[in-house]
């Protein structure tokens, strides 16, 4: 007989059929695992690559005492990580089916490892902007392998939901804690320290990702877009070059008006290998569909407006006011935290209501902070007068975030769910990275001419007045307003932070008036009763990337 307290593996007396429910117990167990540990990694390091992402934006202020950039320089900093990101996650997406998602993982996180450190290694804007487009080529490879892999890892619906609800929380925890670690590390040791604690979190990331992630890939039907990749680069950062160094070059120097023709021509190319590819990158067929076109519109031009509105509260605050990084962090956390903090809440509402209404509230609400922003004078820092202006930007950007790809999905049929998540998905990495370049230009420009303007109407020396020329010249009312109050252009950095202000309010006002455009736009053109249903079969999230977001 057999000792009840004995295995029945170990039992004298097993037989080959005990043996193999032993052997299939422990496959389970293994199995069972290795999904753990692959859901494990996919959050650590989606959460990673949105920290990367978020955290630099509350550190502008220390790039400009410590760099100095000058012009569009500042600009390059946050658009030179989200460029790759906009133009390559989709393609990494395809790289981790076609040759394994778990070397794509561990690669990704080497790569953002090897980028925050030339980041932090930096000793002037140049090397910054390299290690930002390392780490943007890194956290491309993460936000759509880590996603992949839990779809890949979970193989009923209710699984399924439950890994996608568990990463996304994860996207959400890492676009709360960036500027907190940012705030902190930035405000009591140094901006270099924030690029190396985050280096050290990616290479925890890839051994982690390397010990204990399971691999998976999914050939079948996947190939790359070589076409449709390259003439998008070359496109979108013609056109990206052009807008940001419009102000600074002027709109008619050679190199812009070269620029903007380079990115008409690719864009142009862009669509003919789109339409010829067998596997193209973006698929332009959804775009019959009247629905779907004018989602995306409101995608990007709403995007636009939330990041360009964390991108010139970035500037006000750390750049022009001089605040430290800690309480810069304090108007992100209002930004971005929403977006964790209301996730249950919203997808209830999104299971009951049309979310054409939840994302024309959330546009509204975005317009309203941002219009409320721009009447605040340059000259209040007191953080209590951002806290309602800014938690409205913020409740209004978790509902259009969560809202937006419901709707792209629901405005086409059940079967191209997953290519409309896709595609929006690129559509709004797209309006995210336009932000800084956009509003930057703007701001900037208008800055520029409000300065000379003010100057020239002073009742400064002449001396302090061509001194202070000379300086803005050479760097724009940035530079000036950065100089040092005892020096003799330092008489003028009222008149460059009166202008800065002007400036970046009008920046403000252009968010708001997308944001409010696109809110019409939702509420009179997209039509329908349609509601976001749980399906049954493929979740088509498995194949979006993730959308970088707030901050």
């Amino acid at each position: 007989m057999t000792n009840p307290r004995t295995s029945p593996g170990t039992s004298s007396g097993a037989g080959p059929g005990t043996k193999a429910v032993v052997d299939h117990r422990r496959r389970l167990r293994h199995t069972g695992s290795a999904r753990t540990g692959t859901l494990i990694t996919s959050c650590l390091a989606v959460c990673l690559a949105q920290i990367a992402l978020a955290m630099p934006a509350t550190l502008n202020g220390l790039f400009q005492e410590s760099l100095h950039p000058v012009g569009s320089q500042l600009i390059w900093i946050s658009d030179a990580f989200l460029l790759p990101v906009t133009v390559l996650e989709l393609t990494f997406g395809v790289l981790g089916d076609l040759f394994g998602r778990k070397r794509l993982l561990v690669g990704g996180a080497g790569l953002l490892t090897v980028g925050e450190v030339v980041a932090a290694t930096a000793g002037g804007v140049p090397q910054l902007w390299v290690g930002q487009l390392l780490g943007g080529l890194g956290a491309a490879a993460l936000f759509p392998t880590t996603l992949a892999m839990v779809a890949a890892g979970t193989h009923t619906p209710r699984d399924r939901a439950r890994g996608i609800a568990v990463w996304t929380a994860s996207l959400s925890t890492g676009g709360f804690v960036a500027p907190v670690l940012g705030g902190i590390s930035g405000t009591y040791g140094s901006w270099r320290l924030s690029f190396v604690i985050v280096a050290a979190l990616a290479v925890i990331t890839a051994l982690v990702c390397w010990l204990i992630a399971e691999d998976s890939s999914s050939p079948e039907g996947r190939s790359l877009d070589p076409g449709g990749q390259i003439t998008i680069l070359i496109g979108l950062f013609a056109l990206l070059y052009a807008v940001i160094q419009g102000p600074t070059d002027g709109w008619g120097s050679p190199l812009v008006i070269g620029a903007f023709v380079v990115a008409a021509v690719f864009l142009v190319l862009f669509v003919f290998a789109e339409h010829r590819a067998r596997m193209p990158l973006l698929r332009l067929d959804l775009f019959r569909n009247r629905a779907f076109t004018i989602v995306s519109i409101i995608t990007v031009v709403g995007m636009f407006s939330f990041l360009g509105t964390a991108y010139t509260t970035s500037i006000r605050i750390g750049v022009i006011q001089h605040q430290s990084p800690l309480r810069t962090s304090v108007a992100f956390v209002l930004l971005g935290g929403f977006s964790l903090l209301l996730t249950p809440l919203i997808s209830r509402l999104l299971e009951r209501a049309n979310p054409r209404w939840l994302l024309s509230c959330g546009l509204l609400l975005m317009a309203a902070g941002d219009f409320w922003m721009a009447t605040l004078d340059i000259g209040e820092t007191s953080l209590g007068a951002y806290l309602a202006p800014l938690s409205l930007a913020g409740i209004g950007y978790a509902f259009s975030i969560a809202s937006v790809t419901a709707v792209a999905v629901n405005t086409v049929p059940i079967r191209y769910a997953g290519m409309a998540s896709a595609s929006n998905s690129l559509l709004r990495d797209f309006g995210f990275t336009l932000g800084p370049a956009l509003i930057g230009a703007v701001a900037l420009g208008h800055a520029a001419s409000a300065f000379q303007s003010h100057l020239s109407a002073s009742s400064l020396a002449p001396t302090a007045k061509s001194a202070a020329a000379e300086v803005a010249q050479a760097g724009g009312p940035l530079a000036v307003n950065s100089v040092p109050p005892d020096s003799a252009p330092g008489q003028a950095v009222s008149l460059a932070r009166d202008a800065l202000g002007q400036g970046y309010s009008l920046g403000y006002v252009v968010c708001g008036t997308a944001a409010l455009l696109s809110c019409l736009v939702a509420v009179s053109a997209l039509q329908g009763g349609w509601k976001v249903t749980p399906h049954t079969g493929e979740s088509p999230a498995a194949d979006t990337p993730a959308a970088p977001a707030p901050l």
